[in-house]
């Protein structure tokens, strides 16, 4: 009996980067997104946590044409999973975000990242713990950044959260791409632990919180 506890409760408690990590390849090219049509999209960046369950979280979200995982926030050039996997690089994984304006705002995105993940846990997200967990929203200009702050300032004041926001509200420097096998992880390896007791868990939390939001096809 207790070697059948052991095992549920490593496959539960297993983390994004235990989960997905695999020997580094010197010789592998850095992946770059599809040369698809961006005429009228524009590009948000966040980090909340595993970049599986961001971009899945994002990816159904109306307006929201892609979402890429990648690594941003650190000092380290063109870094790769295993490096970010210590938490020397001072990168958070983010994602990418390509939307459409006209359907949906930078506003709305903005309360999509904090109303899908805990902002008041500082280097953590769910089982995931180390700064590149951290909670991060980028802004692309002054714009973006009043934005972000005065959503902060929302939430603070109608007391959504019991503890401190801890989320930074930095201008986006470099996003670097992750690997091609973290692209649309989740929904590529639905038989992933990790995925199915934290990733799916986590998006369906979301989008039943925020119907309006989601694209028909999801809802």
């Amino acid at each position: 009996m207790k070697s059948v506890f052991t095992l549920i409760s490593f496959l539960i408690f297993q983390t994004c980067i235990s989960s997905g990590s695999k020997p580094i390849d010197h010789n592998e090219p850095l992946w770059s997104p599809p040369q698809a049509t961006q005429k009228g999209l524009k590009k948000a960046y966040f980090a909340s946590g595993c970049f599986w369950c961001v971009e899945a979280i994002y990816e159904s979200v109306a307006g929201v044409h892609e979402a890429y995982s990648g690594y941003s926030g650190g000092e380290t050039k063109n870094p790769n999973y295993n490096q970010i996997g210590t938490g020397r690089t001072g990168h958070a994984e983010a994602v990418e975000v390509l939307y459409d304006p006209s359907v949906v705002s930078f506003g709305t995105l903005v309360q999509v990242f904090f109303g899908s993940h805990d902002p008041t846990t500082p280097n953590r997200q769910g089982p995931d713990r180390g700064s590149q967990y951290r909670s991060v929203a980028f802004y692309n200009d002054a714009n973006e950044r009043e934005i972000i702050q005065n959503y902060i300032a929302l939430l603070v004041e109608k007391e959504v959260f019991s503890n401190e926001i801890v989320t930074e509200v930095k201008p986006l420097e470099k996003f670097y791409y992750a690997e091609d096998y973290h692209q649309n992880y989740e929904r590529l390896n639905p038989n992933n632990p990790y995925v199915q007791q934290v990733s799916i868990p986590r998006l369906r939390r979301f989008q039943k919180s925020y119907p309006e939001l989601l694209k028909k096809e999801k809802h």
